[in-house]
């Protein structure tokens, strides 16, 4: 009687390890490679010219996503060259309740 209660626990393990390696073997894979968000190169360098026009588009408080795609450029790289410019790219027609 003892043997049976062994052999059926080693089939409980043996159908769980079968369960769990399914579950798994179903979650891994390769991910699905996404497309480029933009048709740009990834590193652009900024001329004279985009910066003008990204410092008028902010006093005129232009949404930073549209700045993006006025000059083809990712809303990341528009950040990070305010950041690096020193431009707030914050309206400044917000009441300060809002």
């Amino acid at each position: 009687m003892a043997r049976k209660a062994k052999a059926s626990k080693s089939t409980k393990k043996a159908t769980n390890a079968k369960a769990k390696a399914s579950k798994t073997s179903a979650r891994a894979g390769a991910r699905k490679s996404s497309s480029p968000k933009s048709s740009t190169s990834p590193r652009k360098n900024w001329t004279d010219a985009e910066l003008k026009s990204m410092k008028m588009m902010v006093t005129q408080n232009t949404p930073t996503g549209i700045i993006a795609m006025k000059l083809k450029r990712s809303v990341t790289s528009v950040y990070g060259k305010a950041a690096r410019e020193g431009i707030s790219l914050a309206p400044t027609n917000r009441s300060p309740r809002d």
